[in-house]
């Protein structure tokens, strides 16, 4: 298996970005793990431009499938005295196949302070929890460690798991949490009941904090849905850290052909 820090290793300089490739081991069906591509993204995003202050938000928009050899190009957008906009696009032989928006922001002095909310109740894995290391027929889920709460608890449209990237060593922090926060499956599978053909069409996700922290790699990620209709899911999604820090908000878009 190819680790997310081998793959970001191997990725090669060329002009006007990286050449690089989707390991078998991080496909989901016929295209790369959303989080690893999107991982990829934020990595030549990172080392687009010197001194980026911390990244606060990714807009992220799934256009076609990824795999085999792929090109990453990395562009500034915009610079001004608080934040970075860097556009990113990582392409395959069958085209474009993501682009990326990242925001990159150090903080402002600010009256307003306003923190609501609190993790779900589920508590964190330890040593003698048995967890799963991901599925045997989905390719990418065997870079993680992962524990679902399945009681009475969660509701029918509603996924709650604790997620963990296996080999995590030398990869940035947040390269690592963009890989884990898509690791949970479409809820719209769910309503289903059923595995069905689903493909993510945008992802949005804010930062609640520059450098989010947690306990031995541990994210406790959670997904709702309120609408599942005419082959279009709208998801509302959500990371804290073991401590119940919240981490991130996200939305995505999921087209469902079934």
């Amino acid at each position: 298996m190819t680790s997310l820090r081998q793959a970001i290793e191997a990725l090669q300089p060329i002009e006007g970005g990286w050449r690089g490739t989707v390991p078998d081991n991080w496909l989901q069906g016929r295209t790369a793990y959303g989080g690893f591509s999107a991982a990829l993204a934020l990595h030549a995003a990172q080392m687009s431009d010197t001194d980026l202050p911390p990244l606060r938000s990714a807009q992220v928009a799934f256009i076609g499938p990824l795999s085999g050899d792929i090109m990453i190009r990395a562009t500034r957008l915009r610079r001004g005295r608080n934040a970075a906009f860097v556009q990113a696009d990582v392409e395959s032989a069958a085209g474009l196949g993501l682009r990326a928006t990242f925001v990159f922001m150090g903080p402002i002095a600010s009256r307003v302070d306003h923190h609501t909310g609190t993790a779900p109740a589920f508590a964190v894995p330890d040593a003698d929890t048995a967890t799963y290391r991901g599925h045997s027929a989905v390719a990418f889920s065997r870079n993680f460690d992962l524990l679902d709460r399945r009681d009475d608890s969660v509701g029918p449209a509603e996924w709650l798991r604790w997620v963990r990237l296996r080999d995590r060593d030398g990869v940035h922090p947040l390269v690592a949490l963009l890989a884990v926060a898509d690791c949970l499956p479409p809820v719209a599978l769910k309503l289903l009941g059923r595995p069905a053909p689903v493909s993510s069409m945008t992802w949005q996700l804010n930062l609640l904090g520059a450098a989010p922290t947690t306990d031995d790699g541990w994210w406790l990620l959670r997904s709702t849905s309120d609408y599942a209709s005419a082959g279009s899911s709208s998801q509302a999604m959500a990371i804290w850290a073991t401590d119940g820090t919240p981490v991130a908000e996200q939305m995505q878009s999921v087209a469902v052909f079934a």
